[in-house]
């Protein structure tokens, strides 16, 4: 067990618990995904020894299950933890700070989602992105960065999820660290994308379930009784414990210091979490045309609910219930340590539904970590086939040979992340820790990465030194600060808000100047056609399919052999429009408009506001639930399945072949029946 997590409260489950969980669940997992896979290989011709299908399944998602997806992808083991934690921290200002953090970054990637899907459509990752445009040069610094950014960020999710099983099972901190990857690292390895976001939807339909249990289960447990009841109960722990920084100390206000400080940080590292991450473009390009910015904005607006209402509720049960018996560290407060190793969640799990709740908040975290950690997974094993073996020692490769690579880079990727988060594990670094810093290291290339697909101007040189000049001015601004106000660098320093805040600041907005000044003052700004980005040839295969827009296709069969280019063109050019104008819907509304004139007015909630507030939360969550069950399946799931079915038993064609061979025989006509039915 993790001792520094919570010596003082004796784990709820017994170790087997930890060990069904995480290993023999994931197993299970595992299996079944594999199965589904060969399912649809052996029925509808999706074959993941083509690259293809693994990397990009035929770039033919449709928007329900990209919206799906979508949401799973932020739905990090952190993002459930974390809200709570900053709930606990700074009152209701903190989750709402937490998920107005991630919704708009997701809804702006529609925008560079789109613009990809435009202008390079055979592309695979970001940094083939880059590499065309920019050369070589470029393209490693940027895989360097994209690199450390998924290995912030799986250390993040494990070191959070391994501290919670840890503490709730007694299961060892450095066992569930490496345990909890095997699972990912199996249906990854045969499934590549599809089965990632097949596990996405399974994953978040499971933790959206028990998220929105959780919200009525609260109001059930005697000690709270009522929405008013918890008011009541935050209220006198604000008299107890007064917040610094909050308008009269309360927990009950949007005016927190630390909180807004927080949200800063939360939302500069988000972007670069997401602009950096290459599995956010890879699901772009797996995604049919019509689907990326409804998928992206749909999956963006629904996921806030989950980190604000799951945050609210359980945060407050914590704040409002710890110095009741009930509670499992009475008589005192919630130590430090526990807190900053994301124990509010299971702590308040355990008060209001007992072992079954630990249980609960095991699992979620369990779905949560996996089903992100097998985003991250085949990100890093496409940088590694397409960047760096098929970039620079086989051009020539074969989908045979680049998805050998891919099943290297899963393989070594998973073990390489598990042994960075137990050698920060015992640095002292904890989910608190890296959830604060990451933007320092996730930032600089965010602005640099944006200029490549949307700004013509920007030069090689600029996009070159900009992010590497922004991550060294980020990390001097971080330590610097952290000496500052600390009188040294440590751990415990640099895990401070206000060393995080400048740092993060500076890692993300510094490269704007850079780039600017690079592209103006030396050289002269290049004025990029679009058009060269088609002329490199990047498929392996075939995918007109992926150019084109349900209208599209049916304008080629009205006028076929009618050249169609400027109807795709000015199809995926509107898309781009409402992405646009969604990107910035979202961020006013949850940055500007809703948060700011609360925070400035030092409004104190009454018990009618908070109640209000807690119920539009609620009702929110629960319609993301319905979203994330329902609209894939409505959106061609139910279809799917049915042609599973009916081609499982042996139908035939009117030639008289199996379905599926007549779908392994005409992959493209299959691609754009899909994209047509999208």
């Amino acid at each position: 067990m993790d001792t520094r997590a919570g010596s003082a409260v004796q784990p709820p489950l017994s170790q087997a618990v930890g060990y069904v969980i995480v290993v023999v669940l994931g197993l299970i997992v595992a299996g079944v995904m594999m199965f589904i896979t060969r399912l649809l290989n052996r029925t509808i011709g999706e074959d993941n020894k083509k690259t293809e299908m693994f990397m990009t399944a035929n770039r033919t998602v449709r928007t329900g299950l990209t919206a799906s997806a979508v949401v799973s992808s932020w739905l990090w083991s952190t993002a459930l933890l974390g809200s709570s934690l900053v709930g606990y921290n700074y009152g209701v200002a903190g989750p709402f700070w937490f998920a107005a953090g991630c919704s708009p970054m997701i809804v702006f990637f529609a925008l560079l989602g789109v613009s990809c899907k435009r202008k390079i459509p055979e592309a695979h990752t970001s940094l083939e992105v880059v590499r065309v445009r920019y050369g070589r040069v470029a393209h490693v610094v940027f895989l360097v960065l994209c690199l450390v950014n998924n290995i912030f960020a799986c250390a993040n999710m494990l070191l959070g999820a391994s501290a919670v099983i840890s503490a709730m099972t007694g299961m060892h901190v450095i066992a569930a660290t490496f345990l909890l990857p095997l699972g990912v690292s199996l249906y990854t390895f045969v499934g590549g994308i599809k089965a990632t976001f097949l596990t996405d939807y399974f994953h978040t339909v499971v933790i959206v379930l028990i998220a929105c249990y959780f919200s009525i289960k609260a109001f059930t447990y005697s000690e709270v009784g009522s929405i008013g009841q918890l008011y009541d109960l935050v209220r006198a722990a604000s008299a107890r414990n007064p917040v610094s920084g909050n308008a009269q100390g309360t927990y009950l206000t949007m005016t927190s210091k630390d909180a807004i400080l927080f949200g800063i940080i939360h939302i500069c590292g988000n972007f670069g979490l997401v602009i950096m991450d290459t599995s956010y473009f890879i699901k772009a390009f797996a995604a049919s045309p019509a689907a990326v910015v409804p998928g992206y904005t749909i999956g963006g607006i629904a996921y806030f609910a989950i980190p604000w209402a799951l945050g609210t509720v359980m945060s407050s049960v914590a704040v409002g219930l710890e110095n009741n018996p009930v509670f499992p560290t009475y008589p005192r407060r919630m130590s430090t340590s526990e807190v900053s190793s994301g124990l509010v969640l299971p702590y308040s799990a355990l008060t209001i539904a007992g072992p079954g709740g630990a249980a609960a908040v095991v699992l979620i975290t369990f779905m949560a970590v996996t089903s992100t950690l097998s985003a991250q997974v085949i990100a890093v094993s496409s940088i590694i086939s397409f960047d760096i073996y098929r970039e620079y020692f086989n051009r020539d490769a074969s989908d045979a040979q680049i998805i050998r690579w891919s099943h290297v880079g899963v393989v070594g990727f998973v073990l390489f992340s598990a042994a960075f988060s137990t050698m920060l594990y015992y640095v002292g670094a904890d989910l608190q820790w890296t959830l604060y810093m990451l933007g320092v290291v996730t930032c600089p290339g965010i602005f640099p990465m944006a200029f490549t697909v949307l700004w013509r101007r920007q030069t090689t040189l600029a996009a070159i030194l900009s992010p590497i000049l922004g991550l060294a001015t980020g990390l001097a601004v971080w330590l610097g600060c952290a000496y500052r106000f600390g009188g040294s660098v440590t751990v415990a320093t640099t895990g401070e808000v206000l060393p995080c805040v400048y740092g993060t600041v500076a890692s993300a907005f510094s490269p704007i100047a850079y780039s600017v000044i690079l592209t103006f003052a030396l050289g002269k700004p290049q004025a990029y056609d679009w058009a060269q980005f088609k002329n490199e040839r990047l498929a392996l295969g075939k995918i007109d399919s992926d150019s084109a827009s349900p209208s599209d296709q049916e304008d080629t069969h009205v006028a076929s052999g009618e050249n169609t280019r400027p109807s795709k063109d000015n199809e995926l050019k509107r898309w781009a429009r409402i992405a646009t104008f969604w990107s910035v819907a979202t961020f006013l509304g949850h940055w500007v408009i809703w948060p700011l004139p609360m925070y400035g007015s030092h409004y104190v909630f009454g018990k009618k506001f908070f109640t209000a507030w807690v119920v539009v939360a609620i009702i929110w969550l629960w319609l993301t639930l319905l979203m994330v069950i329902f609209y894939p399946l409505i959106d061609g799931g139910i279809e799917q399945i049915g042609q599973v079915f009916k081609q499982s038993f042996g139908k035939k064609t009117e030639k008289g072949e199996s379905a599926a061979d007549a779908a392994n025989g005409d992959g493209i006509k299959n691609a754009h029946t899909e994209v047509k039915a999208g």
